[in-house]
């Protein structure tokens, strides 16, 4: 028996059709919705991780095999593996994770898929290159891709750096998704969190009267209550 449909089987026998019903409902996979007909089988994450780092050495032909799966928990434990390769692999295969993930972007296809792995992988890679592929991704007209672009920024924000958040959330002050205004409004908020408050409202006192409201509300969430009266009230 391969390791893949080992990992497979150990996932299911963990599986709960109660929960399962729950997470459908939570990622919205209802007709028209954003994460219309995913299929999950009920894993918690904390459980997902531990198989994850029990199979840390799954091939990308078999990763590849599991993101290909129409069971969310096989595309989640796919990128949780493919996170933890990368944080321990050394430049070229780094790089090799990198053209992977890319080239597997339509399989990253909800939220919580994208923002567990695109901070550290399409983020760490590019901390010390040209970020021209991100402002490519802001101008795809699949979500996730977009989501990809903002939550990749979080590997600067959390190195002290922002200016590739600015960049990134300025291209997509325009889009029409709540889940790109959330992911946008998260990152400002921890530009403020991690690089200090004053540099995040460089940013707000030149956008927020024409940001999406979501947007500016996630941004502001640690702000003081006056603070944040004066920006929902257009009074900055």
């Amino acid at each position: 028996m391969s390791r893949l449909v080992t990992l497979k089987k150990e996932l299911n026998s963990l599986g709960s059709s109660q929960k399962a019903k729950a997470s459908a409902w939570f990622f919205k996979t209802g007709k028209g919705e954003y994460g219309e007909g995913d299929k999950f089988i009920g894993v918690t994450l904390p459980e997902q991780r531990g198989i994850a780092k029990k199979y840390f050495d799954l091939p990308l032909k078999d990763i590849e095999r599991l993101l290909n799966s129409p069971i969310h928990e096989h595309r989640s434990v796919a990128l949780i593996i493919l996170v933890n390769q990368y944080q321990k692999s050394d430049k070229k295969k780094q790089k090799e994770i990198f053209n992977f993930y890319l080239s597997h972007t339509k399989r990253i296809n909800n939220w919580d898929l994208v923002d567990c792995s695109a901070g550290y992988i399409v983020g760490g890679y590019l901390i010390d290159k040209q970020v021209t592929i991100l402002s490519k991704l802001t101008e795809s007209k699949n979500i996730w891709e977009r989501r990809i672009s903002i939550l990749a920024t979080f590997k600067f924000i959390y190195n002290g750096r922002y200016k590739e958040t600015f960049l990134i959330a300025e291209k997509l002050l325009a889009d029409k998704h709540d889940l790109i205004h959330k992911a946008v409004g998260w990152m400002l908020r921890e530009t403020g969190k991690r690089c200090g408050e004053d540099i995040e409202e460089e940013f707000l006192k030149k956008h927020y009267k024409k940001m999406p409201r979501t947007s500016l509300r996630y941004a502001i969430e640690r702000f003081s209550k006056e603070k944040k009266f004066q920006y929902l009230k257009g009074l900055v």
